[in-house]
């Protein structure tokens, strides 16, 4: 539910193109992928700092290579690994190199399980000998070098292995694995979906030691779906998922001795219904870190175990009224000292704390927030990061002593800046974009920030994109309930202001997230583009509970998903609407997943404002979604059933109006169809006429053939015809 997983979803086609008046193209062309911006991806920098690797797919080959390039020249120098040189792998479709790049793991024949998770064969490929190892002819999970190379640890059928490569010997640490009973060493659904990891073992820096969490989800419900498919009989997909107040996963945390071949169960203290998002080790050898957070989020202890003795003690802790946000930003120096990100500010921001959890010094301040965090070189003792301190819809990187002192900023143009830093932090790949120009990809040096070169910089999209006559997408802010909000409009290409027009709005609204940015064109921005060119005003704002504006405007929709989100899109909408321009009798909105959500409340509780709404892979009632996400926001039902049910489209179906096409994929794992289903009823016995599909065995995504044309086929279709 998290909005980088759902536009990683909306994505997955890889698609752009583009509509104007001089050039008409159809909604086939838009999926097209002909008008494609070019991307880095797989790009990962080797330990010199000198170098950087891409995995690379001949497909008129059918092979893989893993190619070394040179970071200030961009030159090719050699090939770490071909697939056209190996017998037994003709390509491969993931790598993992080992910590000293000896040796790399080469995935093949992969199979997706949930979102993040998926399970293949892997093969051991040495660097020097140049020889080829299959690791085990099982499909695992998470294979994983220790420290020096010499093991592989994996998962299998919920059972952790650890292989030793020199001589082959498979030793089994765990042996209670048993689906929808005991999982070892990788997370259950809803721990992988909303805490976003799937690999739950680490081992210790000289790997004589394996971390490990153990989930036993026996008393958690099961979810079943009929998968259709094409045989004579559906299928069905059972697996465990807690819903808001149901039984979660027992969580525990233990350490496996690889020389004793003996497990210690960890003690972590007195809690009593509690998650375990995060474990990793310091730098000591001995002292393991373990985040422990309550059921309601709001309480978060950073914990650190020594391993010989078995003690835990509480090094920090994090509360909020609200919530805490789990992170992958606890980093180790060297002295065992550590760098941590909180809001107990009011606004996200860098900490240092020393090995017993003091705290050093805030490194960075203001209000503003810290948007992603790159790490720590401690040979400058520098940290680097993104930013909003150029306005929330912008990102920049920068870098700062540990001491909060000789603050730089590292990128120059406005707009949205993300950076690659080299293993020595000494370069650093730079991905700019605005609303004027695609992603632009630079090398820069990491000390002054200074131009190396220009990598690509897609200015080939742009030539081609003269000839449709695009619309600007223009940022700005109104203001609305006290705030004011950011929003983003496309105007059509021939737009004039004495005449009036249409206006569909889009949004997400779910909390942290952001729909206005400083940024290019998406996909859904060319189908706005072919909308805008029919004669629409698309637009979307942000309201209350989306990020990057502090703590307080995030979170002040707790307990009431959906309330104050709804106040501010309705009353955007009749502000807009009283612009002259704006026809405020055809004012329509649509959003997928959480704006799903939103865009039909917005429909039944707006029904004065709005006459038209679509909402796809909607959640309808908050009871049907997951205990992680939901409780997060909501506690449980049993302790806020009113903020559950007052919020529900479920109970206000009675205020139909409008027009509405509801969309929901049949094998939708994460919002499951259950929730349009029960809509679908609650409409149908209040006698209010809808229009709604259902895509058969499609996930929360879906995609795959040609569902997305299909699917944008008939949302333009719906808009053309109700708007």
């Amino acid at each position: 539910m998290k909005l980088s997983q759902f536009f990683l979803a909306l994505f997955m086609v890889g698609t752009s193109a583009i509509f104007a008046q001089e050039k008409q193209v159809s909604l086939e062309e838009i999926w097209n992928g002909e008008f494609s911006q070019q991307r880095l991806e797989s790009l990962n920098s080797l330990n010199n700092g000198d170098e950087y690797i891409v995995l690379n797919q001949d497909r008129s080959k059918g092979t893989s290579s893993i190619d070394v390039y040179a970071y200030k020249s961009g030159e090719k120098k050699r090939s770490l690994v071909n697939s056209a040189n190996l017998q037994d792998v003709n390509r491969f479709s993931s790598y993992q190199l080992s910590n000293n790049e000896a040796q790399v793991l080469l995935g093949t024949d992969m199979e997706q399980i949930y979102r993040h998770s998926s399970r293949g064969i892997f093969y051991v490929y040495d660097m020097s000998s140049k020889s080829l190892n299959m690791l085990t002819d099982r499909k695992v999970q998470e294979p994983t070098f220790s420290p020096d190379g010499s093991k592989v640890a994996y998962v299998f059928d919920n059972n952790i292995f650890i292989q030793d490569l020199a001589s082959g010997k498979e030793t089994q640490v765990t042996t209670d694995g048993k689906i929808n009973e005991n999982i070892n060493g990788v997370t259950d659904w809803v721990y992988e979906e909303e805490f976003a990891f799937v690999r739950a073992f680490d081992f210790n820096k000289d790997g004589s030691k394996l971390a490990f969490l153990k989930f036993d989800e026996r008393e958690v419900p099961e979810f079943s779906m009929d998968m259709f498919g094409s045989e004579l009989y559906p299928t069905s997909s059972t697996f465990k998922y807690p819903k808001a107040g149901e039984a979660n996963s027992k969580v525990s945390l233990h350490v496996y001795n690889l020389q004793s071949e003996k497990t210690n169960d960890i003690k972590l203290g007195d809690y009593n219904d509690f998650y375990i998002p995060r474990i990793k080790w310091s730098n000591n050898a001995d002292v393991l870190s373990a985040q422990v957070l309550n059921r309601h989020q709001n309480n978060l202890d950073l914990i650190f175990v020594n391993t010989k003795t078995n003690e835990s003690k509480v090094v920090l802790n994090d509360s909020d009224k609200a919530y805490v946000d789990v992170t992958d930003n606890l980093t180790f120096l060297d002295d065992n000292s550590f760098i941590w990100t909180s809001e107990k500010d009011g606004w996200n921001h860098i900490y240092h704390y020393d090995k017993n959890g003091k705290l050093i010094n805030q490194i960075t301040k203001g209000k503003w927030e810290v948007t992603n965090y790159y790490g720590f070189d401690p040979k400058s003792k520098t940290v680097f990061y993104q930013s909003t301190e150029n306005g929330s819809v912008n990102r920049d990187v920068y870098a700062i002593k540990a001491n909060g002192k000789n603050k730089k900023r590292l990128t120059e143009n406005e707009g949205t800046n993300s950076a690659d830093f080299s293993a020595d932090y000494s370069y650093f790949i730079n991905t700019f974009t605005n609303t004027t120009t695609p992603n632009k990809y630079t090398l820069h040096d990491a000390k002054s920030g200074k131009l190396v070169r220009v990598i690509k910089d897609n200015s080939a999209l742009l030539e081609k994109e003269k000839a449709y006559n695009f619309s600007a997408k223009e940022l700005s802010t109104i203001e609305i309930n006290g705030n004011e909000l950011n929003m983003w409009m496309i105007k059509p290409s021939n737009f004039d202001e004495s005449k009036k027009y249409p206006l569909l709005m889009f949004q997400y609204s779910g909390p942290g997230s952001q729909t206005v940015s400083n940024s290019y064109f998406g996909a859904n921005d060319y189908w706005y583009q072919l909308l805008a060119d029919k004669g629409y005003i698309v637009a979307s704002v942000d309201g209350r509970g989306t990020g990057f504006k502090g703590a307080a405007f995030k979170k002040v929709t707790q307990n009431e998903l959906g309330k104050f989100e709804l106040e501010d899109q309705i009353a955007a909408a009749k502000k807009l609407g009283a612009r002259n321009y704006i026809d405020q009798d055809r004012i329509g909105i649509w959003g997928w997943s959480f704006g799903g959500f939103m865009s039909t409340n917005a429909i039944l509780k707006g029904n004065d404002v709005f006459s038209m709404a679509i909402a796809v892979a909607p959640v309808t009632s908050w009871r049907f979604y997951d205990s992680i996400y939901t409780e997060r926001y909501m506690t449980t039902p049993q302790e806020n059933p009113t903020g559950y049910d007052e919020n529900s489209p479920i109970n206000h179906v009675d205020k139909l109006e409008g027009k509405y096409l509801l969309v929901h994929g049949s094998g939708d794992d994460n919002v499951h169809v259950q929730n349009s289903m029960r809509l679908i009823e609650s409409l149908i016995q209040a006698n209010k006429q809808f229009d709604w599909a259902i895509y058969p065995d499609k996930n929360h995504g879906i995609y795959g053939g040609n569902t997305r044309l299909h699917l944008y086929t008939k949302m333009t279709n719906f808009i053309e015809e109700n708007l």
